[in-house]
C-alpha cells in the first residue's frame, strides 16, 4: 500500500489516551486468568485510573511547555470518555498556565476498534463462551479478524483514510493533534507510511502504544513523514505510582481539573 500524501497538513501529533479501567482490569485478567474484568459500563464509557489522570496531567505540561510554533492549532478527539477525559485534564493544565488550545471537535472516527459481542470480555471469558469465534480468530488472524457485530483492523482503517482525506481538505498548513487509541495510531502508521501487515505486526511485536504516549510526523517533501512513535519522555518520573495519584488528586482540586 502507497504511503498516505496529505500535502495541506503540516503536522500532526497523536496521543493515546491515558491509563484506563479497563487497562488495569485486562492485565489483572490476563496475569491470572480471570473470567470477569469487573466492569460494568460500556467500553466508550470507560475513565481514567487515578495514574491516567496524572498521565494527561503529565500531557498537559508537555503541551504547555511546547515552543508556541510547535502548538496545536487544530484538535480533535475521539468521543470515548478516557480519551474526553484525557484532552480535558491536559486542556486545563495549558490553560491554567498558558494560552489555551483550540476548542475541539469529536469525531466517532477516532473511536477504538468496536469489538462487537467480544466488548470487554476477558481472552479466557471469550474462550469460554465463543469457542468457535477464538478459533476463528486465530485462523483469518487478528488484524483481518472482525468479532461479531465489530470491526476488524481493515475497518479501522477505512474510517482513518477518511479522517485523513478530511484533514488534507479542511486543514492545510495546520499542526494537528488527535487524542485517540492505541488501535488508532497503529492504523494511522500503516496509512501514512504505507506499512505492510507484518511491518505493523513487527511494531506491536516490539511493545504496545504506551498510554499518554505521543506519535508525530511533520510534512517534508510532499508526504508527511514520522519524526517520533512512542514517545514517553513527559511521563518520566521517580516517583512511585501512590505519589504520582495523590499528585493528580492534589492537580485536580488546586485547578479544579475534569478528573
Amino acid at each position: 500500500m502507497p504511503p498516505s500524501s496529505i500535502p495541506g497538513v503540516a503536522e500532526l501529533i497523536v496521543v493515546r489516551h491515558g491509563e484506563s479501567t479497563a487497562n488495569i482490569a485486562f492485565a489483572a485478567a490476563r496475569a491470572s486468568g480471570a473470567l470477569d474484568l469487573g466492569l460494568t459500563c460500556r467500553d466508550a464509557a470507560v475513565p481514567l485510573s487515578p495514574l491516567g489522570c496524572w498521565q494527561a496531567a503529565r500531557l498537559g505540561v508537555r503541551l504547555m511547555e511546547s515552543p508556541t510554533d510547535e502548538r496545536p492549532e487544530v484538535v480533535l478527539c475521539s468521543p470515548y470518555v478516557r480519551a474526553r477525559q484525557t484532552l480535558g485534564i491536559a486542556s486545563a493544565v495549558v490553560a491554567a498556565c498558558g494560552p489555551a488550545l483550540p476548542p475541539p471537535r469529536f469525531d466517532d472516527r477516532l473511536r477504538d476498534r468496536v469489538m462487537g459481542e467480544l466488548e470487554l470480555l476477558s481472552d479466557a471469558a471469550i474462550g469460554a463462551r465463543f469457542p468457535a469465534e477464538t478459533r476463528r480468530r486465530r485462523t483469518v488472524g487478528e488484524f483481518h479478524y472482525r468479532p461479531p457485530g465489530g470491526e476488524s483492523f481493515d475497518d479501522v482503517t477505512a474510517r482513518l483514510r477518511e479522517v485523513l482525506d478530511d484533514l488534507h481538505v479542511r486543514h492545510p498548513g495546520r499542526r494537528i493533534l488527535l487524542v485517540a487509541h492505541d488501535a488508532v495510531v497503529l492504523m494511522l502508521r500503516r496509512l501514512i507510511e504505507g506499512l505492510s501487515w507484518q511491518e505493523v505486526a513487527d511494531i506491536v511485536r516490539d511493545g504496545p502504544v504506551a498510554n499518554a504516549s505521543l506519535t508525530r510526523w511533520r510534512h517534508a517533501n510532499g508526504a508527511l513523514r514520522l519524526v517520533a512513535y512512542n514517545q514517553v519522555d513527559h511521563l518520566h518520573s521517580p516517583k512511585k505510582r501512590e505519589e504520582r495519584t495523590r499528585e493528580a488528586r492534589d492537580l485536580a482540586n488546586s485547578r479544579s481539573l475534569p478528573l
